[in-house]
């Protein structure tokens, strides 16, 4: 029976060196967006999802996000400070495991954007997530479609849902939305010093345990200035 995570961490210690001159005074993920900071479209798709508790790393220049999300109470924050440390994506998660507790919880990047379809992502992502097979499960956006990505891809996907990662040269259909399901289980013994979280993609996928989910809507790459009327133009399209 599929039991939705009532833990996330939010990625939101980047320096967001592509998202300058904005950065150059507040943090990426406080960069406003369709009238809200992108950090605050993540966290509240996670409270539609019952998500109690959301653990936000944060480094560069902190305090501004510590203060944004102090008196939020859905979900209720939990700061991993980093401002001494550098973690990259995979050491964040393995300093912030104990934070994290036993279950499977959602993960996502702080700067991660997209339109629901006719369900919620992440409760479709819930639903999808099975311990017994998997270690991770990935939201994949297509290619075509996303709003603002013009890359080659980051992995093919099986009609069970496992993901094949790209080769050199390669194009394929489904890029990383930014949002998973990851198993605690898969941190155990990794080191809480600098790696990056596609070691842990890595590892899920030799065991044959990274499966992806199509991302039902419309993702938004929001990773530069020009991009952010592009992500804008798009909800307000939805929303109308």
């Amino acid at each position: 029976m599929p039991v939705t995570p009532t833990k996330a961490m939010v990625l939101a210690a980047g320096l967001g060196l592509r998202m300058r001159p904005l950065t150059e005074r507040m943090p990426k993920p406080m960069v406003p967006v369709a009238g809200k900071p992108l950090l605050d479209h993540v966290l509240d798709r996670l409270a539609d999802a019952g998500v109690s508790e959301a653990v936000v790393n944060v480094r560069y220049l902190p305090d501004q996000i510590i203060d944004h999300v102090a008196h939020r109470s859905r979900p209720r924050i939990v700061i991993s400070d980093e401002r001494d440390e550098v973690l990259g994506t995979g050491g964040a998660v393995a300093k912030a495991l104990p934070l994290l507790g036993d279950a499977p919880f959602f993960h996502l990047n702080a700067d991660t954007m997209w339109i629901d379809g006719a369900r919620p992502n992440l409760t479709r992502m819930a639903e999808t997530f099975d311990p017994e097979r998997m270690d991770i499960l990935l939201l994949m956006a297509p290619t075509a479609g996303s709003i603002g990505y013009a890359g080659s891809g980051d992995y093919a996907m099986l009609p069970d849902g496992a993901l094949r990662k790209r080769e050199e040269n390669q194009v394929v259909p489904f890029v990383y939305a930014g949002v998973a399901i990851m198993s605690p289980a898969l941190f155990v013994g990794a080191p809480v010093s600098e790696f990056s979280l596609t070691t842990m993609f890595d590892r899920a996928n030799a065991r044959e345990r990274l499966f992806g989910l199509r991302l039902d809507g419309v993702w938004m790459h929001v990773g530069t200035p020009d991009a952010i009327q592009a992500a804008e133009n798009a909800v307000l399209i939805s929303a109308a």
